[in-house]
């Protein structure tokens, strides 16, 4: 199933090794999150929202651009120059169903990296949350579920969800189509068999 608009950049599913472990970095991360949020950005600009230096982030965009999760948006140079994000997210799988030993060890570093991001980020909602105004209260939620599906289920439960998030996907790329009063949500998922909690039996 393809969610794809024509000309509209694709959501990238990784494969590279390279490209992984490129990108299971904080600052490089950060900076295509910045850049999901404001683009273009200059590398002084992005500088600004990740609290970095411009030097570090131009030399950050530049491995970026190299991996292909950033391109050049046109015009300017050196720490001036625009870039944007070469493709709207990425997903990556974490197994090694085709032996690839060095794809796996790549894709569990990253998988290890945007974890911790994740939880901290929870855990400092978590904190931040009874000094939220009414309207930012209303729009967090948070939840837990048990649920009895077939791997061939789990798939399509999976897919659903992309397509429901894929409603909102040209917002994403131009911000002439937010509503008034549209701020970013994020939602940060976890689906896992509930067995693998289980002590190991001998």
């Amino acid at each position: 199933m393809s969610f794809e608009a024509e000309g509209a950049r694709e959501h990238r599913k990784l494969t590279d090794p390279k490209a992984m472990r490129a990108v299971a970095h904080p600052t490089r991360l950060a900076l295509l999150e910045a850049l999901g949020r404001r683009e273009p950005l200059t590398a002084t600009e992005a500088a600004q929202m990740v609290g970095e230096s411009p030097t570090n982030c131009a030399f950050h965009l530049r491995t970026l651009a190299k991996y292909g999760f950033v391109e050049e948006a046109g015009g300017g140079t050196g720490r001036s120059r625009p870039w944007r994000r070469a493709h709207i997210g990425f997903s990556f799988e974490a197994s090694d169903s085709a032996g690839d030993t060095e794809s796996t060890i790549a894709a569990a570093a990253l998988g290890t990296v945007l974890w911790d991001l994740w939880l901290e980020r929870i855990r400092r909602i978590g904190a931040m949350r009874s000094a939220f105004p009414e309207h930012w209260n209303k729009m967090t939620s948070s939840g837990e579920s048990v649920f009895y599906l077939t791997p061939e289920e789990a798939e399509s439960f999976q897919e659903e969800l992309t397509a429901l998030l894929f409603r909102y996907r040209e917002r994403l790329e131009d911000p002439s189509l937010r509503p008034e009063g549209a701020i970013p949500m994020e939602l940060i998922q976890f689906t896992f068999p509930a067995d693998a909690l289980l002590p190991l039996e001998d």
